[in-house]
């Protein structure tokens, strides 16, 4: 069983940058493509960002840019580096990772992100 643990949230003003991780636990990482989506109250969860087993990225049209997604397989860990924050990118970011041969996903706690003057 795949255990995800999201930090790094925080508060932070406009323009400013933070850098999310995810621990994984249990299960072979490198057998998961991961990802990260957020949400905020009201809304549907959406994808921020995935990266794959090859390492292989892809982007939101809102992330594209200004996100970064990095994988350390020795770590069992990803990295969502987050610059020129914007109020709309306030929300809980989760971490997902998924398994494509057990068909599994795997979903952190979530982790919020504030972005305010």
């Amino acid at each position: 069983q795949v255990q995800l643990v999201e930090s790094g949230g925080g508060s932070v003003p406009p323009g400013g940058s933070l850098t999310l991780s995810c621990a994984a636990t249990g299960g072979t990482f490198t057998l998961l493509d991961m990802g990260w989506y957020r949400q905020t109250p009201g809304n549907r969860r959406e994808m921020v960002a995935t990266i794959n087993t090859d390492g292989r990225t892809r982007y939101s049209g809102a992330a594209q840019g200004r996100f970064t997604l990095s994988r350390d397989n020795a770590k069992k860990m990803t990295f969502l580096h987050m610059t020129n924050l914007q109020p709309e990118d306030t929300a809980v970011y989760f971490c997902n990772g998924g398994d494509g041969f057990t068909i599994t996903t795997y979903w952190g706690q979530g982790t919020q992100v504030n972005v305010s003057v």
